[in-house]
């Protein structure tokens, strides 16, 4: 793995881990995000077939529309490591622009603008005096042989 690779995935999972920390310590109405609705589901992506050989390679990407509250954007970080977000935007109720839409490596907001990192979540362009912003909805993404399996 590169040294790239090793910042990304410790960075990634340090900012999960201080999220789940201080979520313990406060109270369960900040932690919940108003917005998003809570799917159960599990789908598997064969990244045999043609529609998914973005994913197949570093920095791909690929929207799955018919799962989560707007579809889930799937992101392959290094060619091996995979994330799964909720399409919609997490900082406003689901609307008609509110899918984000794939720029890249970025996800963004038609309504607001509003930019999150596909391989941590995060919004990168908060308003000023914004108050409370959330990050992208993250969704399981396990890899088995070449399969990826998306689940909540």
């Amino acid at each position: 793995m590169s040294d790239l690779t090793l910042f990304l995935k410790k960075k990634f999972w340090s900012s999960v881990f201080l999220g789940f920390l201080f979520s313990s310590c406060s109270s369960a109405d900040t932690l919940r995000n108003p917005y998003l609705a809570e799917y159960s589901f599990q789908f598997q992506i064969n990244l045999n077939l043609p529609e998914y050989d973005d994913l197949r390679f570093a920095g791909g990407t690929h929207l799955i529309p018919q799962l989560g509250n707007k579809g889930v954007l799937v992101f392959n970080l290094n060619g091996t490591d995979y994330f799964a977000w909720d399409a919609s935007c997490p900082n406003h109720k689901p609307s008609s622009c509110s899918q984000t839409q794939i720029i890249g490596v970025l996800a963004e907001c038609s309504c607001e603008e509003y930019q999150y990192s596909l391989a941590t979540g995060q919004l990168f362009n908060p308003p000023e005096n914004s108050g409370q912003m959330y990050p992208l909805l993250f969704y399981r993404a396990e890899t088995r042989g070449n399969s990826i399996i998306i689940s909540n």
